[in-house]
């Protein structure tokens, strides 16, 4: 039966690559993030594959700053989309997944940053290796203004950014659950993890920011979801 599962597997990756060149989605969600997006789209538009391998899909979530105009000079070479109200960051993860047109999808939050060869690292993994679900690289904690505080083991402190997943299996699961406006990635993990791996790839290719914004400093906000997160899993 693996054998069959394998050989499955594989006859779906190369319909996949024959009819899209496309293999990454990299979802950037944005809100209210004007002094750190360009930062983070910089990273992005020099990777180390080829351009026509990958998309940017950056989803404006109803930003109130100047972000809007902050990206103009990057709308050639991105998706753009703008909610026309505030979803939230899981609904506007998932409006970033359902209009992806590649196999592998990957999340950069706006005020983050990646090594160049971010997406060539964890997509090979991902095409070699076809029992692996998804694969999370390591991670620099970061100040705001970009000094190294730590590295950080994914496994040991995971966050919801640095992970590739397969697509179809994101979709399988049920994408991000919209209810939770905090924590929405651990909600995900828990529910992944239950059908699906993830493993790790012990290299610090993403950089994670530390600010006075940043939505896990609103400690009661994280308080409510965390009861949330309890009573729905236990």
């Amino acid at each position: 039966m693996d054998i069959l599962k394998n050989i499955q597997e594989i006859k779906f990756q190369k319909t996949f690559k024959i009819m899209n060149s496309l293999q990454v989605s990299v979802i950037v969600p944005v809100y209210n993030q004007d002094l750190y997006v360009t930062r983070c789209i910089r990273s992005l538009l020099h990777q180390s594959i080829d351009p026509k391998e990958y998309e940017i899909i950056v989803i404006n979530d109803a930003s109130t700053d100047n972000t809007e105009n902050v990206l103009k000079p990057y709308l050639e070479n991105i998706r753009y989309m703008a909610n026309p109200v505030n979803l939230g960051l899981a609904g506007t993860l998932n409006t970033g997944i359902k209009n992806s047109k590649s196999q592998f999808i990957v999340r950069v939050d706006a005020d983050d940053w990646v090594h160049q060869d971010y997406l060539h690292i964890l997509r090979l993994h991902l095409n070699l290796n076809l029992d692996m679900d998804a694969i999370a690289c390591d991670y620099k904690l970061v100040d705001s203004k970009q000094k190294v505080i730590n590295i950080c083991n994914c496994e040991k402190e995971p966050i919801g950014c640095g992970i590739m997943f397969r697509y179809e299996n994101l979709i399988k699961i049920g994408l991000y659950d919209e209810s939770f406006r905090a924590r929405e990635e651990e909600d995900l993990r828990i529910r992944f993890l239950k059908k699906y791996n993830i493993e790790r790839v012990q290299l610090p290719l993403y950089y994670y920011r530390q600010h006075d914004k940043n939505k896990t400093k609103d400690v009661e906000e994280m308080e409510k979801y965390l009861k949330e997160l309890n009573d729905k899993h236990g």
